[in-house]
């Protein structure tokens, strides 16, 4: 939108230099784009956003500026023009077809007007926006609409056909030559102004040809209206138009504004033009739902973390238009305008405190950092572990909790619980409810194999039930399947990455560490099982699954992990306390050994081991490297491990770490029988 500084000085006294009226605009919301020096004034180009419509106009600008400034908001004084009637216009109606349409409609008719050129303040006015200069008449409708933000336009009511004005739909192949002479094809969802014989005007868009204002004509017709902003839109869209009243229209207009600019346009007509008034005919009503907001002082302070009284508060809403009243103490109810259609609940009036206050005034402060609560709702540590195994690019399925019987088999032993057992299944693939995820997983697998997806790697977290005593118990379980070969880019070399039980373990681990689970441990029982312990309690299990399993599943030539969990068990040992230290201010060195190790045993035990007996120095040891192949003996396996020496109070020394690296290689040698390589 354009507007110019003299024409809002206007209607607010202004002593800012344009620039930072521009920046103090800006600043409280209202973005100033560009800034032209053109003529002797200075012509400002405004972004407007959706939400606000009561801006898309001159005082609305003002108003915010009065507001800023604390200045007072002059608004030009309406009067009241006496009808002189005419029997010319005795059976003259306005009809609306559908008030949702057209809400309100008005119409005023000027007998004995003079078309002439404007004067120079008003064709100067509008050339400096961008608006063409036509005559006093169009340009009299084209001053109020950038003044108040309310279209109008001016019919010669010699071209309209006597009897009235009609605001309805058009009919189906209906068309209309329109101002700027394209003639255009019209179908019932576009709304039109007709007399009694033809379409005059597209409601809200443009007006025709045929009823232009013209140097001959005599007596108008003067339109002001409401009309539906998304009709507007519609039939805008549909006729690919786009003029500054649909502009208006579609984001909503007050009935308040049509009415006061209908008064303010004929004061103009009648001084400028000449003439007479011997019609003001209206149809539909001026409805405008009062509406009215409580704010509680100490809400908006802690919302804006500044201290602002009641006073200053008052202020600022009464200059931007809010009829302000108390409500209890500290309290004040706010009558929103119909022009503050954006204005609806508390959090709006605070936002409207700190716009006009200066989002610059607020104290500046540290912002508050909540540490994780101690226990979280089990929901909440549910949509945490998806998160976590989401991130690790995995992806979910949702599968039924009704399965067939014998595919439960191959996943039971002695130790399971009864099933619970449907009473009259629908079909032999509902028989029970699940007791194990696993089956429902591999049968995913399964048909993503034969969708030709060579990678699947998906988890599942849902209930599994067990019959115990007569009782049906649920428990919450996680279940995640790995399958395939996933090629990896690895500086221009691709790697085939095919999933194994080390895959899953590392996933489990990475997940209890989001869980702050630190005490859990692996332990291979064979038969490419590994049973997982959270606490000494077991919690779940990886399996390599069976390839006679696989066929019943439809699977061939492809392995299959898998891996299932108690999320129940698991969440009782979950932690999420965090203890922050600083960062290294010395630096470390670093060491590896590199051996040869029985596959016998685990690797825990050997890094625990290291990490005692490096004590102090020794900050932390990690598995670096994994080797099996040619060079290494059966049964066992390469490992290498990077061991980082470090203190806190100052730089170590390579004769302080040459004695303490030794001695964990003999320790490697003497206690795990490790070969150093």
């Amino acid at each position: 939108m354009r507007l110019t500084y003299n024409w809002l000085k206007d209607f607010v006294e202004i002593k800012l230099e344009p620039e930072l009226l521009a920046d103090k605009l800006t600043m409280a919301g209202i973005e100033v784009k560009a800034l032209e020096e053109v003529g002797g004034d200075t012509v400002f180009e405004i972004e407007i956003t959706s939400n606000r419509p009561d801006l898309l106009s001159v005082i609305g600008i003002a108003r915010e500026i009065a507001a800023i400034t604390g200045k007072k908001l002059i608004l030009p004084k309406s009067q009241s023009h006496k009808v002189t009637k005419s029997q010319a216009h005795k059976g003259f109606s306005v009809s609306i077809e559908n008030k949702k349409d057209c809400p309100l409609y008005t119409a005023k008719i000027i007998e004995g007007v003079k078309v002439a050129p404007s004067p120079a303040w008003l064709k100067n006015r509008l050339e400096l926006i961008g608006c063409r200069s036509i005559n006093n008449i169009v340009d009299i409708t084209n001053y109020i609409l950038f003044t108040y933000g309310e279209p109008l336009h001016a019919f010669d009511l010699d071209r309209l056909s006597p009897g009235g004005i009609f605001v309805r739909r058009a009919r189906q192949g209906e068309r209309i030559v329109t101002i700027d002479a394209a003639e255009r094809s019209l179908d019932k969802d576009i709304l039109v102004i007709a007399d009694n014989q033809k379409t005059v005007a597209l409601a809200g868009i443009m007006g025709g040809k045929d009823s232009e204002v013209s140097p001959y004509t005599k007596n108008i017709l003067l339109e002001a209206a409401i009309f539906s902003p998304a009709l507007t839109r519609k039939a805008r869209q549909k006729l690919g138009m786009q003029t500054d009243s649909s502009y208006r229209f579609e984001r909503g207009m007050s009935p308040h504004t049509a009415q006061n600019a209908s008064i303010a346009a004929t004061d103009l007509i009648l001084q400028l033009a000449g003439g007479k008034l011997t019609l003001a005919k209206s149809a539909g009503a001026l409805k405008a739902k009062p509406k009215s907001v409580r704010v509680e002082l100490a809400s908006a302070r802690r919302i804006l973390g500044a201290s602002i009284t009641a006073k200053e508060t008052k202020k600022i809403l009464v200059n931007l238009g809010l009829n302000v009243k108390a409500s209890g103490k500290d309290a004040f109810r706010a009558g929103i305008p119909s022009f503050r259609s954006d204005i609806s609940y508390e959090i709006d009036i605070v936002e409207e405190i700190a716009r006009i206050r200066g989002y610059d005034s607020m104290p500046t402060t540290l912002p508050k950092i909540t540490p994780w609560p101690p226990s979280l709702e089990k929901r909440d540590l549910v949509g945490l572990v998806k998160q976590a195994l989401v991130s690790l690019g995995l992806n979910e399925v949702i599968t039924y909790s009704l399965i067939n019987r014998a595919l439960l088999e191959p996943f039971a032993d002695e130790k399971d619980p009864h099933l619970v057992e449907i009473q009259n299944p629908l079909s032999s693939e509902q028989e029970v409810l699940r007791a194990s995820l696993l089956p429902s997983l591999i049968k995913c697998v399964a048909h993503n194999h034969n969708q030709k997806q060579e990678y699947v790697n998906i988890f599942e977290v849902a209930n599994v039930f067990t019959e115990d005593k007569g009782q049906v118990k649920e428990e919450l379980h996680l279940a995640i399947a790995l399958s395939g070969i996933r090629p990896l880019f690895i500086e221009e070399t691709v790697i085939k990455d095919k999933a194994g039980l080390l895959h899953l373990k590392g996933i489990c681990e990475a997940l209890f560490g989001k869980l702050g689970i630190n005490k859990y441990e692996f332990q291979d029982s064979g038969n490419g099982r590994v049973n997982i312990s959270v606490a000494g309690e077991n919690t779940g299990l990886l399996i390599r699954v069976a390839s006679r399993i696989s066929e019943r599943f439809d699977i061939k030539n492809q392995d299959v992990v898998a891996a299932e969990l108690s999320l129940e068990k698991a969440f009782v040992q979950s932690n999420f306390s965090r203890k922050f230290s600083s960062l290294p201010r010395f630096p470390a060195i670093s060491r590896d050994i590199s051996f040869i190790l029985k596959d016998e045993i685990p690797i825990r035990e050997v890094l625990a081991a290291l990490e005692e007996k490096g004590k102090p120095l020794l900050a932390g040891a990690c598995v670096t490297d994994y080797y099996k192949g040619k060079q290494i003996p059966q049964g066992c396996r390469g490992i290498t491990v990077s061991c980082v020496y470090r203190l806190e109070e100052r730089t170590l020394t390579e004769e302080e770490v040459n004695p303490v690296h030794s001695a964990l290689r003999s320790l490697l040698e003497a206690h795990f029988q490790a070969k150093i390589r």
